[in-house]
């Protein structure tokens, strides 16, 4: 098990007690149920709806593999070397450079990638970065990242109702500590969560770098793709960027950066692939 594999369990687990903890202290035992049927209603509409929403998000189109051979031969081949079914092939009108995996599982998945990646990547890149988002699929990263979105965004709901219309399954606990929690865990949800998706994100870039036995295809297209997303702006939805294999919003200035991150520094990522940490 790899180290971000651990990461990943460890973060998901943070997650879900910090949900608990506050369920129990916003109602005791029923608060806690509530609020988790209340999260397994986000996780159930995220996983199921999550290709759906981003597909539209990204408006894009199918392709048939007579329009887009080289497309097509790449991704049949990294399915067969990793096993997977073959995924539906979509490219969006956008010129930024980018590409992304969604699918609530790797038998009804789906892989974009956006006009401008196919201007700018060699498609030896091109198989880097393809063979990333595979990875993602076959690591079911969507299913792991949906979770941790709708559990960030249950505790957010709850915390809100809480703070609002008042809540505290202990009474005599310390008002203080309660009111605190209910306004910190929101915060602390989030960090956790972009923790989680910059873990998967590295992941993926050990995972394809192995596929191919090489990670300098996908390096040399990290270069690319990410001064492509400063320099051309896309204009999609916040909730949708974690899926790009670069942020799409790159160019958007954000305070405390790296903290409030959902992809890791592109520099380290391409440190890592040409330094071959991959391969331990």
């Amino acid at each position: 098990m790899s180290k971000n594999t651990i990461k990943t369990v460890i973060l998901l687990a943070f997650i879900g007690g910090l949900f608990m903890l506050v369920g129990q202290l916003i109602g005791g035992r029923n608060g806690l149920t509530i609020a988790f049927f209340i999260a397994l209603a986000f996780v159930g509409f995220q996983y199921w709806m999550s290709d759906t929403i981003a597909i539209k998000a990204a408006r894009a189109v199918p392709v048939g593999e007579a329009q887009m051979p080289e497309y097509y031969a790449i991704v049949r081949d990294l399915t067969q070397r990793a096993g997977l079914p073959m995924p539906k092939l979509y490219v969006t009108p956008d010129m930024q450079p980018n590409a992304f995996a969604t699918g609530r599982n790797p038998d009804h998945a789906a892989v974009a990638v956006t006009r401008g990646i196919l201007e700018i990547c060699t498609w030896d890149e091109m198989k880097g970065v393809l063979a990333h988002e595979l990875c993602h699929v076959g690591n079911r990263d969507i299913l792991i990242t949906s979770i941790a979105a709708s559990l960030a965004l249950a505790i957010t709901f709850v915390s809100r109702f809480a703070l609002f219309f008042g809540g505290g399954g202990d009474r005599d606990g310390n008002l203080f500590e309660q009111l605190a929690l209910i306004i910190l865990a929101p915060l602390a949800a989030t960090i956790l969560q972009l923790a989680l998706s910059r873990s998967r994100e590295y992941e993926a870039d050990r995972c394809g770098a192995r596929m191919l036995g090489d990670g300098e295809p996908l390096a040399r297209a990290l270069a690319k793709l990410e001064a492509g997303a400063r320099q051309v702006p896309m204009n999609i939805p916040p909730a949708v960027a974690p899926l790009f294999i670069v942020n799409p919003l790159s160019g958007r200035k954000i305070a405390f950066k790296n903290l409030f991150a959902d992809h890791p520094p592109t520099e380290d990522r391409i440190r890592r692939l040409r330094s071959k940490e991959w391969a331990n």
